[in-house]
């Protein structure tokens, strides 16, 4: 008990120290209006009222939203979708009367009964690419969409070449995107010892609260895998949810920690987003 003690204090006062990030320039301010009506962030977890429920709402998960460059092995290739593409995809849900909804509202839903609109979406990007900024952040904007952007926080720490920076991090966290928890170095958490989990779980938390000023309360498993280890971490830290890799768009309130997704891929053009989001999964 007194080693588990140790190590977390040692990150807090580690991460405590850091600078916190200034914010960049180079996107286009998001109107208040925008932030206001997405109701992105909540201050505490909002209290269950007593009534397990189960809510379709459709998480869809996005990598990177580019071309691949040359020569790029197959994980590069089908986690891609072009920005032309992206855009589409966008567009189709304004015309479709979509409206992307952050993880917070999805949980306030769970949890309390929150009314949530008309054909809710989630839109969520693995990894925290350059392209997140370039790209996703732009689009999002311009159609009004909040958005969730998982964080590796590895990476800005090591000015990552192809990875956010903690200014471009902490220029979205500002506006209408949520920036949450993908750990610290992306590794695989099953079989992990307890400093490894700590390491990897409570240290992405407290990088991204000095760089962004805000608690993240979302984790999504890296490449998917986590185990009961992993969950008795998270049960341990102010997480509210945690996202998975596994197909479907039914969430209930007593599996918050194992939320389903809807993947796409290079082959997800608009006909095929379509039907996605009808899953009844």
């Amino acid at each position: 008990m007194f080693r588990k003690s140790w190590v977390i204090l040692v990150f807090l006062i580690l991460i405590g120290c850091l600078a916190v990030g200034t914010a960049g320039q180079n996107a286009a301010p998001i109107d208040s209006t925008v932030v206001e009506s997405v109701g992105t962030w909540m201050d505490t977890l909002p209290e269950w009222d007593g009534t397990y429920r189960r809510i379709r709402v459709p998480i869809l998960m996005y990598h990177y939203v580019s071309e691949p460059p040359e020569a790029s092995d197959d994980t590069r290739i089908t986690l891609s979708v072009t920005p032309d593409m992206f855009r589409a995809h966008m567009q189709y849900l304004f015309d479709g009367g979509y409206n992307p909804i952050s993880l917070y509202q999805l949980i306030d839903a769970l949890r309390t009964g929150a009314a949530l609109p008309v054909k809710p979406v989630v839109l969520t990007f693995d990894d925290g690419y350059t392209d997140h900024f370039s790209t996703v952040y732009p689009v999002l904007h311009q159609f009004g969409f909040t958005g969730t952007i998982f964080v590796i926080t590895g990476a800005p720490d090591n000015s990552a070449p192809g990875y956010l920076s903690w200014p471009q991090i902490a220029e979205m966290a500002e506006s209408s995107i949520s920036m949450e928890n993908h750990t610290r170095d992306h590794i695989d958490l099953r079989n992990q010892d307890y400093d490894t989990l700590v390491y990897q779980l409570l240290g992405a938390q407290e990088s991204l609260l000095a760089y962004t000023g805000r608690t993240p309360h979302f984790v999504a498993y890296p490449m998917g895998f986590y185990d009961e280890g992993t969950l008795e971490i998270l049960r341990t830290m102010p997480v509210w949810g945690a996202l998975t890799t596994q197909f479907g768009a039914l969430h209930t309130t007593d599996r918050a920690l194992e939320m389903s997704r809807v993947r796409i891929s290079n082959e997800t053009n608009v006909a095929a987003l379509a039907a996605l989001l009808q899953t009844d999964s």
